[in-house]
């Protein structure tokens, strides 16, 4: 997914992931990423938990508002007492 996140935000779009391995994903270097503590294959928490995957896709998505850095990532742990 790093690859095409780069040529994606190398057109102008921002892009930002959820993860549920931190060791992976900082490996492919994505720009902005969310780490959930859930399950593979899970990455929203189980079916029907509508609230919990409204607050992981709201704080994955507040963090299209910063822009890249010119090195590195962004790295966030989701909060999830946060909304």
């Amino acid at each position: 997914m790093g690859l095409i996140q780069a040529l994606i935000e190398e057109a102008g779009m921002s892009t930002v992931s959820i993860s549920m391995l931190k060791e992976i994903t900082k490996k492919v270097k994505v720009p902005r990423v969310l780490y959930v503590p859930y399950a593979l294959g899970y990455p929203l928490g189980k079916p029907y938990q509508v609230d919990l995957q409204e607050k992981i896709l709201l704080q994955a998505l507040k963090l299209l508002e910063l822009p890249r850095p010119a090195q590195g990532f962004i790295e966030k742990e989701f909060e999830p007492l946060l909304s």
